[in-house]
């Protein structure tokens, strides 16, 4: 049995967790066996999220005074909670898809992306939208885009230029020989 002080400290650790991050996902299992656990751990790990599975009462504590003290209602049954101190879209996308695969198995309870509660259909709203990496290479590229289409313009009239100015020496070149 836990000692006062390492119940502390869990607390502690829960309570750091749920202030640093930007999006979290409280959800519940039913029957989960431990490979589909470790599936589902898995990916979370290769997103970068935190997972694990936490006691109700120790996790409606840990959510006094942070965002996710208006989701310490779903705090019942057996929880999980997985975090993410990053980009909501890559939590979303581990957790829709987890869900979508096993719904017998695990269930969606709610989740907090920036300070707000969100409910399933919002998951999966967040889920279908690109990465922010994806968006800032596509920001990049129409950048780039423009700057090319620019440079041709810019181009275009001394590359024009030069080309009249050719033309024109060729046109007297061949009076001359005439």
């Amino acid at each position: 049995m836990k000692t006062r002080e390492q119940k502390q400290k869990d607390l502690d650790a829960l309570t750091q967790q749920f202030q640093k991050a930007q999006a979290a996902m409280i959800v519940g299992f039913n029957k989960m066996t431990v490979p589909k656990d470790q599936e589902l751990r898995n990916q979370l790990r290769e997103a970068g999220v935190h997972y694990e599975v936490v006691k109700n009462t120790l996790a409606r504590k840990a959510a006094e005074g942070t965002a996710f003290e208006q989701a310490a209602g779903h705090f019942k049954g057996v929880t999980a909670i997985a975090t993410s101190e990053g980009d909501p879209v890559t939590l979303s996308k581990a957790i829709s898809k987890f869900t979508k695969a096993n719904p017998d198995v695990f269930t969606f309870k709610v989740g907090v992306v920036e300070g707000r509660v969100v409910e399933l259909r919002d998951v999966e709203a967040i889920a279908s939208l690109p990465s922010k990496e994806e968006l800032i290479s596509k920001i990049m590229f129409l950048i780039n885009c423009q700057a090319q289409r620019l440079v041709t313009v810019l181009s275009a009239v001394p590359r024009n230029l030069a080309i009249v100015v050719k033309q024109i020496g060729e046109q007297k070149g061949g009076e001359a020989a005439s």
